[in-house]
């Protein structure tokens, strides 16, 4: 239950302000919302599958090491925070992808973002919180917490349309995964 509970958590800070959510919106200006979480779940199951079995594997195999794992580990989040204070942008090219897409939404959608998010900051997250979490809990949280966010982005911008405060959703996330670094690192260290 606690990678669960953590893995979704982790994932929904990860997933706002993300590329991700941004090309939610730009799908959801096009099909129905529904259709847009059915091929963003689908996409993001498959993807943490995938992470979660590397993360448990590089766990598995490093299973002496796990204190040197959990300050990797709280070293990667520091990373992640830096990575969401510089921002991600939906470029014109992925942007013409989600306006270009003629097959069905859900297929669309799925294949859309099952590309955007390979080596994406969310599947990285995944990965790392894998190698110390049971994988099961973590697939499972880091979906529902990524298919949250999204849902919210797609909720929220329709209501406020282009109004969000991009900077202070960036700086709040950064400062979650600096927190969860910091006490990744300080409990590899001993310090907790």
């Amino acid at each position: 239950m606690y990678a669960f509970l953590l893995s979704t958590a982790v994932i929904f800070v990860a997933e706002l302000g993300d590329k991700s959510q941004l090309l939610a919106m730009t799908f959801a200006a096009r099909y129905r919302a529904r259709d847009v979480l059915i091929g963003i779940t689908a996409a993001t199951a498959l993807v943490h599958l995938a992470s979660v079995a590397i993360g448990a594997l590089i766990g598995d195999a490093f299973a002496d090491y796990q204190s040197g794992i959990a300050v990797a580990a709280g070293v990667a989040f520091l990373g992640f925070a830096a990575w969401t204070l510089r921002g991600d942008e939906l470029t014109e090219a992925e942007a013409g992808k989600a306006r270009a897409a003629t097959r069905t939404a859900i297929l669309a959608v799925g294949v859309a973002f099952f590309l955007a998010e390979l080596g994406d900051k969310t599947m990285l997250a995944t990965i790392t919180l894998a190698t110390r979490e049971g994988w099961f809990g973590t697939w499972l949280g880091s979906t529902l917490g990524m298919v949250a966010a999204d849902a919210l982005a797609l909720g929220v911008g329709a209501v406020l349309g282009r109004r969000l405060p991009e900077k202070a959703i960036s700086y709040g996330a950064a400062a979650l995964f600096a927190l969860f670094g910091l006490l990744l690192i300080a409990d590899g260290a001993g310090w907790l």
